[in-house]
């Protein structure tokens, strides 16, 4: 069974700025598990098929100007039918003031209210990118994260193949550090991967020969990056004589970590090569192919071989 990541409503109160009106008890305490919210207008006309009473509910202008269409009673019985599901938080928006049977019944219930200044739209977006990341599936993978060029490089190898190496003489090179050694990995979206460094490890890396560094305490604060989408994974691997490597870059490889496909390149490693000038390269040479541009097949067109080379690759998958 896949593992369910929670938020406490004081991280999200923190993060988003929300005034408490009513807490059941310690912040701390109260968890949402659902990355998704809901404007229960339906539900204050009475209609709850197919609602989701684990979903944050909030409440702008449309709600309140129905609800002050509504006699005190029914208004009352609308509002306790709402509550009686025991969501896990009501949220009022662009600062209205709430109805006073509404913290009566959020007692009654252990409802936690909060409240915003914020527009209802753009604090829905807010909210929903925050749980997006905070409740998204992760894994952890062994490898370094580092941002090369606005471009997120997951380094992946052996140990001791050298990612550590590569990864401070890039950040000399001016690009910076997001993870080393445990890459926590989140899958943000259907095709969106974000990586991070668990806070306890966050900003040192192990050199061999010397040891535990702190690479932002050593390079400074513009060297190092809390996270980062991750475009492009690279394996390197010891030269193997034996191993016919890709020479032309035609076709992309992908990996899939947790359903979503991301391009990779296996880098083959021999004395004398500079990994930090090939990823540099390889980073460049990424975003070129997302912007549609591949400098092979330009190569191929050019030389009038392209229709040759892919009756090629058609007979060898054969």
């Amino acid at each position: 069974m896949a593992e369910i990541f929670t938020a406490t409503i004081a991280e999200i109160a923190e993060r988003l700025k929300l005034e408490i009106i009513y807490a059941p008890k310690d912040l701390n305490e109260l968890i949402v598990s659902e990355n998704d919210c809901n404007r229960p207008g339906l539900q204050l006309m009475g209609f709850y098929e197919y609602f989701n009473a684990e979903r944050i509910q909030i409440c702008g202008n449309m709600e309140f100007a129905y609800l002050a269409s509504l006699d005190e009673e029914v208004r009352k019985q609308r509002i306790d039918a709402l509550f009686a599901t025991r969501i896990p938080l009501f949220i009022v928006a662009r600062g209205h003031e709430l109805y006073p049977e509404m913290v009566e019944i959020a007692e009654k219930y252990d409802v936690p209210i909060a409240r915003t200044q914020e527009s209802t739209t753009a604090f829905i977006a807010a909210l929903i990118g925050f749980l997006n990341v905070k409740l998204a599936p992760r894994i952890t993978r062994h490898g370094v994260l580092i941002e090369i060029y606005g471009e997120g490089v997951l380094i992946v190898g052996e140990s001791g193949v050298g990612k550590s190496e590569t990864a401070i003489e890039l950040v000399k090179r001016g690009h910076r550090l997001i993870a080393d050694d445990a890459v926590e990995i989140r899958k943000t979206s259907s095709v969106t991967l974000v990586g991070s460094s668990p806070d306890n490890i966050r900003h040192f890396l192990e050199l061999r020969g010397i040891g535990i560094i702190n690479t932002r305490r050593l390079f400074g604060m513009g060297a190092v990056k809390v996270s980062e989408k991750i475009d492009l994974i690279i394996e390197l691997e010891i030269w193997d004589q034996n191993k016919i490597y890709d020479r032309m870059g035609i076709d992309n490889e992908y990996t899939t970590i947790l359903g979503v496909k991301i391009p990779s390149l296996t880098i083959p490693i021999k004395p004398g090569r500079n990994l930090a000038v090939i990823l540099e390269v390889a980073a460049m040479n990424n975003r070129q192919k997302k912007m549609g541009y591949n400098a092979a097949k330009e190569l191929l067109n050019n030389l009038g071989l392209e229709m040759d080379m892919k009756d090629t690759v058609k007979n060898w998958d054969e």
